[in-house]
């Protein structure tokens, strides 16, 4: 199960403070309650001074209703494939946008 917390960047500063003042890497993770990974990448970010929080960019729909439904109403006789061909994804991708939008 991946966690999606959001750490505040001043608990991810004093989590690597505390490791760099002499405290073991299972100590850190012990007291903060993070894993031994998460206070790697927190340690790398800090010192390339990027340790704020950054919400992730969504990549946009590859397979947008209106363009689709307008595809089908152009071609009725497409084939899975086609489709996914058209809009550059998977025949499963099309399967699925066309069951959302029924």
């Amino acid at each position: 199960m991946i966690n999606n917390i959001r750490y505040d960047i001043n608990y991810k500063m004093r989590a690597v403070e505390y490791q760099i003042e002499g405290h073991t890497y299972k100590e850190t993770c012990k007291v903060f309650k993070i894993s031994e990974t998460t206070l790697t990448r927190w340690i790398k970010k800090a010192k390339e001074n990027n340790l704020e929080n950054k919400i992730p960019e969504r990549k946009p729909k590859k397979i947008y209703p209106e363009k689709l439904v307008k595809y089908i109403n152009e071609n009725p006789d497409a084939y899975l494939v086609e489709i996914a061909e058209e809009f550059n994804c998977t025949e499963g991708a099309v399967r699925k946008a066309l069951k959302k939008f029924k």
